[in-house]
């Protein structure tokens, strides 16, 4: 009878078997697994480079090889690496936080930091109902956000997100409402973006009304939305939706966790938008990637609420990692190189150089929207090569790795987001492939 046991004898690892490890590769049909990176390029265990034009997804803003982040880490681990949570706190988390508040638009006083950036839209659900509570408005708990937006992987932040594969898991949270984009409206009705804009508006306020008001705590959106190809808010647009929370005593929540951290050419999207929300969700590029980092950035509309409220230990409950000193200190390492940079502007400068490289490129192939260093390019023409079942913009981004390119795609569009340290030659680089890219699949050689 063969045995049940494991063997016990020592084997060479082999890299290619992957079997243990649950994982999911949209572009490829084998993960890569990846050895090393030095500045915006990686290495696999074969030896072969790739230029990533996505800051790893949307995180690694100051490369791979940052030696102010890595020499920040390296002494923090070796100062404290972990402090008891129930206990206290460390140096690095407090004065992140405050770092972090002094980023924010003026009206922001309070950070809380945790591991990610659905952890921190959970948490922003769960603040803003507290506050209800708190003011007397109880039965606030339903939370409104966009079809097609992108909001985390937990159960709650999967509940808040708009895609519509999300319904495989079963029924979500209760109290998840989903509104429609202006994109979504222009698409559908084949209306122009900006009439679109008021007519989401005003299927918007039917939904709050049809909800009714007095059960909606908070509308979540992400500024400019990943999932439809970094699609940008029309003027008037996020203003409206500020008005509506306003009129409604709806808290408005910014999931800014793509979109913060100078990624927009400001320190967040509302300033980039001129619109200030009720609390900001940030992460991903705030620890660079050196570290599991995000944040809840709260007004002090809120924060003045929750400082006098006997029940605000209920917001306190965090995860075991959340704070952790050596993810501050990676934050706080960041905020300088933020400083010292000047990453909005860098951002600005890159910015122009990018769009009038992608525009040379991409020509009657797509439409891009460019917020920043966030790139959407929604691709119009029609594929003349594509590999089985993949969409366009899959095609695209298949096309593109197999060059040794780095990007995302999905549907009809393609995503860039370089590193804020990418250098113009970097730049260079990155379009000459997408462009050859681009030629394989869609055709029209320039």
């Amino acid at each position: 009878m063969p045995s049940t046991q494991k063997s016990t004898q020592p084997t060479p690892w082999d890299f290619t078997d992957k079997s243990a490890f649950c994982f999911e590769v949209p572009y490829s049909t084998d993960s890569i697994l990846f050895e090393s990176a030095k500045g915006i390029r990686l290495t696999d265990a074969s030896g072969r480079e790739y230029l990533d034009s996505m800051s790893g997804v949307f995180v690694t803003c100051f490369g791979y090889d940052c030696e102010p982040i890595v020499n920040a880490v390296t002494e923090q681990v070796r100062r404290l690496p972990f402090n008891p949570p129930l206990h206290g706190t460390s140096r690095p988390a407090v004065e992140l936080a405050a770092e972090l508040a002094g980023l924010a638009p003026a009206t922001f006083s309070l950070t809380k930091l945790v591991n990610g950036g659905s952890e921190a839209v959970e948490a922003a659900v769960r603040l803003a109902r507290l506050y209800h509570r708190e003011k007397g408005n109880a039965g606030k708990y339903k939370v409104l956000s966009y079809f097609h937006g992108y909001h985390g992987a937990t159960f709650g932040s999967l509940t808040v997100t708009g895609r519509p594969d999300t319904s495989r898991f079963g029924p979500g949270v209760p109290g998840a409402v989903h509104v429609w984009t202006p994109h979504s409206v222009a698409r559908q009705l084949g209306v122009p973006l900006e009439e679109a804009a008021d007519l989401a508006l005003t299927l918007i306020e039917q939904t709050i009304e049809a909800e009714d008001p007095g059960a909606i705590a908070a509308l979540v959106v992400e500024p400019v939305v990943h999932l439809l190809g970094m699609a940008t808010p029309p003027p008037g647009f996020l203003p409206g939706l500020r008005r509506l929370c306003d009129k409604y005593g709806i808290l408005l929540v910014f999931d800014e966790i793509v979109t913060g951290f100078g990624r927009t050419g400001q320190a967040f999207a509302a300033d980039t938008f001129h619109v200030v929300p009720d609390l900001i969700c940030a992460g991903k590029g705030i620890s660079g990637g050196y570290a599991p980092l995000a944040a809840v950035l709260i007004s002090e509309r809120i924060a003045s609420v929750l400082a006098t409220s006997d029940d605000a230990y209920a917001f306190a409950p965090s995860h075991t990692y959340a704070a952790n000193p050596v993810s501050a200190a990676a934050g706080l390492a960041s905020v300088r190189l933020f400083k010292e940079l000047d990453v909005p502007a860098r951002v600005r400068r890159l910015s122009t150089k990018l769009t009038a490289l992608l525009e040379s490129a991409v020509r009657e192939r797509g439409v891009i929207r460019a917020t920043g260093l966030l790139y959407g390019v929604t691709l119009t023409a029609e594929p003349v090569a594509a590999e089985a079942k993949a969409s366009p913009g899959q095609a695209l981004a298949q096309a593109c790795l197999r060059r040794g390119l780095i990007i995302r795609g999905e549907d009809d569009w393609v995503v860039l987001a370089p590193a804020f340290v990418a250098t113009d030659e970097d730049l260079d680089e990155i379009v000459t492939v997408l462009g050859d890219a681009l030629d394989e699949v869609f055709g029209g050689a320039r």
